[in-house]
């Protein structure tokens, strides 16, 4: 008997990235399972994307709009891997068996607040697939997915010339300024890098990426709003090797097995959202270790709240380039 299922997740760009591996183990491992996602509008192409789900239903307002259609469903089990006020008022007005995760919220308010670390070192990958164990669904250890249609592929032909033997994805932007690192550093790290640089981010991103292309001296070719995410996401995967800061497109990058540099500022890795990347896969974390104000947040700030912005522009340039040049993969 077919078994219908309903997962909620309604942002972002990386959280939907990383929910990837709950929804493949349960089509793969729970063969007669009628997987749906629920998320925004806005978010809709990726689930939409995936192969191992079924039906996207998806919102622009309010979440009531679609409550009709969802009690029509009648699931067997709803996945909340949201966790907040919103996915709770849709569990109470479906009324349906559901299990959730631990989002471990109490435990990143004394790491943010207090420096008093309590996370246990588990993968938010990890504790969204607690969320199914009750299924009989276990990781399956293949890391996560992203699928690009055909249509949105961006062949290198599209680059300059000079970029079609090879380059380095550089991410540019994020949700919150604290997150970003400065276009300075940018700079730096592309001064010291042996390939040419492609700068990926959206039209917000263009002007901050627009300094580093107009830098003198550097091989940059700035995509900041030229492209889609799925086409971004294209030319991430068609990278030798990343650099991002904490944000959609790493995650990304992470469902490639990309040979990445993943920078950090006001947020830190043990919230458990770092590159979720195979044992194999070269990768390093950069982060301004032993800074007292780190992290200021469990999300990300317009700007600094000290005012001195040292979490990024205080990062090792060198150690960065490095690490990119040593895994210059072609």
């Amino acid at each position: 008997m077919a078994v219908k299922i309903l997962i909620i997740r309604f942002s972002s760009i990386g959280d939907i990235v990383l929910t990837t591996p709950v929804v493949r183990c349960l089509k793969s491992q729970l063969p007669d399972a009628e997987i749906h996602y629920l998320t925004r509008d806005a978010y809709a192409r990726i689930p939409e994307s995936n192969p191992y789900i079924d039906r996207v239903i998806s919102f622009s307002g309010s979440i009531r709009e679609v409550f009709p259609l969802l009690k029509e469903q009648k699931y067997d089990r709803i996945i909340d891997l949201h966790r907040n006020l919103r996915s709770w008022f849709t569990l109470l007005n479906l009324w349906r068996p559901f299990s959730s995760f631990r989002k471990l919220n109490a435990c990143k308010w004394l790491l943010v607040n207090f420096k008093i670390n309590r996370l246990p070192q588990v993968h938010i990958v990890d504790r969204y697939m607690q969320a199914v164990a009750k299924l009989g669904v276990v990781s399956d250890g293949l890391g996560l997915d992203f699928f690009i249609p055909p249509a949105e592929e961006v062949p290198v032909s599209e680059l300059p010339e000079t970029f079609r033997k090879g380059y380095t994805a550089f991410v540019t932007g994020g949700r919150h300024n604290t997150k970003i690192l400065p276009a300075e550093r940018i700079i730096d790290i592309c001064r010291l890098l042996n390939s040419p640089v492609v700068l990926l981010g959206g039209p917000e991103d263009r002007e901050r990426a627009g300094e580093v292309e107009n830098t003198p001296g550097l091989t940059v070719y700035n995509a900041c709003g030229k492209y889609n995410l799925m086409q971004s996401a294209s030319l991430v995967r068609k990278a030798k090797n990343v650099v991002s800061n904490d944000t959609g497109l790493m995650h990304i990058a992470a469902a490639f097995q990309k040979p990445m540099v993943s920078v950090w500022g006001n947020t830190v890795p043990e919230f458990g959202m770092y590159p979720y990347l195979s044992a194999d896969v070269p990768s390093m974390i950069a982060e301004v270790k032993g800074l007292p104000c780190r992290p200021c947040s469990k999300i990300g700030h317009p700007k600094c709240p000290k005012g001195h912005f040292r979490c990024m522009l205080d990062q090792d340039v060198n150690a960065i380039a490095t690490f990119i040049n040593k895994n210059d993969i072609r």
